[in-house]
């Protein structure tokens, strides 16, 4: 803990509510969402930075190592994330962030080391390229679940089968 703890608890009262709102702080009205883009995407954490620029949208952009955290009011953030995503929708993916960028309680800068939550980031990085597979090559997937046979019928399958074994 640093010696400013106490200082950044009184001055930054951000408290992350369920529909990522911010009550008691000068957001209440603004979300944060970040864009991550995954293995083989075809954009680049700068040229994504740059088409968020271009859509002159009143938000808060922040370059990151995975792609971008977007900050503002919930119909603009939610818009330029529509967009992002329409760049590579299989190697784009959004995410839920509970405090703003620069958040003195979360930002490394202030905080020294990795951001609490970059280890979870991290591990679901790894399994982006097989979500990716998936929403590119989408498969049938039957969800009833197969019926029951009657127990006489599986007794006579045993029954069957065992016979087949004793000749041998």
């Amino acid at each position: 803990m640093s010696k400013n703890d106490k200082d950044i608890d009184t001055e930054f009262c951000h408290i992350p509510m369920g529909d990522g709102t911010y009550r008691d702080s000068d957001q209440k009205d603004k979300i944060t969402r970040m864009i991550i883009l995954g293995p083989g995407c075809a954009v680049s954490s700068k040229e994504l930075m740059n088409f968020l620029h271009l859509l002159e949208l009143p938000i808060n952009i922040r370059l990151t190592c995975y792609g971008a955290n977007l900050n503002g009011t919930p119909e603009d953030v939610m818009e330029a994330v529509e967009k992002a995503r329409a760049l590579d929708p299989s190697h784009i993916f959004i995410k839920f962030r509970g405090f703003p960028p620069g958040d003195p309680r979360r930002c490394r800068a202030k905080r020294g080391g990795a951001r609490e939550g970059f280890h979870q980031i991290e591990a679901e990085y790894q399994l982006l390229q097989d979500v990716s597979y998936a929403l590119e090559h989408p498969k049938h997937v039957d969800l009833t679940l197969p019926e029951k046979i009657p127990v006489d019928e599986f007794l006579d399958v045993v029954k069957s089968v065992e016979a087949e074994n004793n000749k041998k």
